[in-house]
């Protein structure tokens, strides 16, 4: 009799086979890949013991691209060949990035193009380690199931778009992207089975993230989450470089800099630049004696003081930033039952003084930073698979970073779900026409904190047709709003009476730039006063509009029922209403003249109810009327 093969839910249904998965740490300066191995997670090194790959890749004409240590060595030969920090680039077009727009004569390539190439290598990496490559007849008798590949928090839609296309690219199934904050969390919490409100400040090579999670009973609930997509360890660099560079040109402006030192010189010089700040963390003084390519030397003593006084407003930005996140989350930052920190830049003495400081305790740091983020990927890899252990699960309650939205009428942001929005979420809500007989609508789908569409970053557009002719605020249009897992979104519209529908999954082109992300929260705060005034001006128009557009109908229908004073009368009210929404200066105003004109209107309304009702009567017998009461 055979026997049918059991398995607890989400376990595999053979418990002797497990399940390769990976977990990846995609990294502006430097990635990794880990895996979970008898239980424990644990980072995939090279054959030569190394564990991080530098995020760099070499373009040599007609040879394969070349990934990690020798392709960083040929920045100062081959500068411009080899490609750098291309994570501040994702999301954005190739016709976009100067630094990308020539790469000699291998061509151009993409951000999507570059990532992938350090994805593959990683892929590889971790296809040896785990006994996933193909044998030597090139057979392969065990596959990686999936990724999980890890992203800031305040990643957009085109930006995670962009990651997966390059996993997509690099042959890598993935599972899940996850925000790197909550990645962290995951690998400290579970290890020490931590509980309540702790703080995730992740500063890596490229960017800054912080999150605040609550940690109860394996459910991992992000409170808030806050960053800085063009803030990390990247210009702590540059700040030492255009110091350095001053010195080597005297006079020179950083701005001018590079405009002076040639590719060579400039990538040695930031070579130099990265050495000398990641000594700066144990050194109190560092001597610098380089010679550059051109023959010029630079020869100065750097102190740890020095360059603290060089970074500090970068060091302020992140403060500011986590201050914001933790008002998000209603708490003081005495109130956090502890501090992680994650990304190699947090190692520089200054940043963890820093966040000391602020929470009046010392972080924790007991986990490499540089490996922590990939360590929980793993672990979330692991359990998505199937291959957890009894009792080991646990729930992710991730958020959204910037507010969901659409366009109405006045250019204005209906906000249908809001930052800080726990994912996966949906949510719908009703909407209607704007005027008589109108049987289609433009969905313009928008992400930002602003409440003018036009200070908003526009994610698509799609059109919803089909719907039936009715009086204008007649339609019932449904309009849904998805994010999954991975905070990809997808937006459909549907007219409730027909059922005709249209969708988008939102794939903007990749065109945002990464000071525009950094900007976009800062700017809501900041303008929070004068947007709540121009959103107010610009309901009140649009009310205006409206009141005008059903004004002009009903004395085209009806005009019989005036009298040429009250006809003059409703002209002059309309015509100053008019010219009120053109100059668009004053909400009051407008609400003054809306109610000038309604006034003016309500004889004229009265008329028309009176005529209505007598024409709906006309014909028909008192005792029908009592029979139908």
């Amino acid at each position: 009799m055979a026997l049918l093969q059991i398995a607890e839910p989400g376990q595999s249904s053979a418990p002797h086979e497990h399940r390769l998965a990976i977990g990846i740490d995609l990294g502006t300066t430097n990635s990794l890949v880990a895996t979970v191995r008898s239980g424990l997670p644990e980072v995939i090194v090279d054959e030569s013991g190394r564990a991080l790959l530098p995020s760099a890749v070499w373009y040599r004409a007609d040879h394969a691209p070349v990934v990690g240590e020798v392709a960083l060595a040929q920045r100062i030969t081959d500068p411009r060949n080899v490609v750098v920090s291309v994570k501040r680039w994702m999301g954005r077009s190739l016709s976009e990035i100067d630094s990308l727009a020539d790469l000699g004569d291998s061509g151009p390539r993409s951000p999507v193009q570059v990532s992938a190439e350090i994805l593959k290598t990683l892929r590889e990496r971790a296809e040896q380690a785990l006994g996933a490559a193909p044998d030597v007849l090139g057979i392969r008798h065990q596959e990686i199931t999936g990724a999980v590949i890890t992203v800031p928090a305040h990643f957009d839609d085109a930006q995670r778009q962009a990651t997966k296309d390059s996993a997509r690219l690099a042959g890598i199934p993935v599972l899940r992207l996850l925000n790197e904050p909550t990645a962290a969390a995951i690998a400290y919490g579970l290890d020490q089975q931590a509980q309540g409100r702790f703080v995730i400040y992740d500063l890596g090579g490229g960017t800054f993230d912080v999150s605040i999670l609550q940690l109860s009973r394996g459910v991992f609930e992000v409170l808030s989450t806050g960053g800085d997509t063009a803030l990390g360890g990247d210009d702590f660099d540059r700040t030492l470089f255009d110091h350095l560079a001053g010195l080597v040109v005297p006079g020179a402006l950083p701005d001018l800099t590079l405009s002076v030192l040639s590719d060579a010189d400039t990538s040695a010089l930031r070579v130099e630049s990265r050495r000398v700040k990641e000594l700066l963390s144990s050194h109190a003084e560092v001597q610098v004696n380089c010679a550059l390519p051109s023959g010029r030397r630079v020869e100065v003593s750097v102190t740890a003081a020095e360059f603290e006084k060089m970074s500090a407003a970068l060091l302020a930005r992140t403060i500011v930033t986590t201050r914001r996140a933790l008002r998000d989350a209603g708490m003081q930052a005495s109130e956090a039952d502890g501090v992680v920190l994650v990304g190699g830049a947090t190692r520089m003495p200054a940043v963890r003084r820093a966040v000391a400081d602020l929470f009046g305790r010392e972080p924790l740091t007991n986990l490499d930073p540089d490996q922590v983020v990939a360590l929980g990927a793993a672990m979330q890899a692991n359990l998505l698979v199937g291959n957890r252990a009894p009792g080991e699960d646990w729930l992710l309650l991730d958020v959204i970073p910037l507010s969901l939205g659409l366009e109405t009428m006045g250019g204005l942001v209906e906000r249908i779900l809001t930052r800080n929005t726990t994912i996966p979420a949906a949510r719908a809500q009703e909407f209607t026409t704007f005027k008589d007989g109108q049987t289609a609508m433009a969905v313009h789908v928008v992400q930002g904190e602003r409440e003018l569409v036009a200070d908003c970053r526009s994610l698509g557009r799609f059109e919803l047709r089909g719907i039936p002719p009715m009086v204008a605020g007649a339609a019932r249009i449904q309009v849904t709003f998805q994010v999954d897992a991975d905070g990809l979104l997808s937006v459909a519209a549907r007219e409730l009476s027909t059922g005709v529908e249209a969708s988008v999954t939102v794939k903007p082109s990749y065109g945002l730039g990464d000071e525009a992300i950094a900007q976009m929260l800062t700017d809501a705060f900041g303008h929070a006063e004068a947007d709540a005034r121009m959103r107010s001006l610009h309901e009140q128009a649009v009310d205006a509009e409206r009141l005008l557009l059903a004004t002009q109908t009903a004395i085209e229908q009806d005009s019989a029922l005036l009298s040429v004073a009250d006809q003059a009368l409703i002209g002059q009210r309309m015509a100053e209403l008019s010219e009120l929404c053109e100059t668009l200066k004053d909400a009051d105003a407008l609400r003054a003249g809306i109610a000038a004109l309604s006034a003016a209107t309500e004889g004229f309304a009265a008329a028309r109810m009176d005529q209505a009702v007598r024409q709906a009567l006309a014909g028909r017998r008192v005792e029908d009327l009592d029979t139908n009461v």
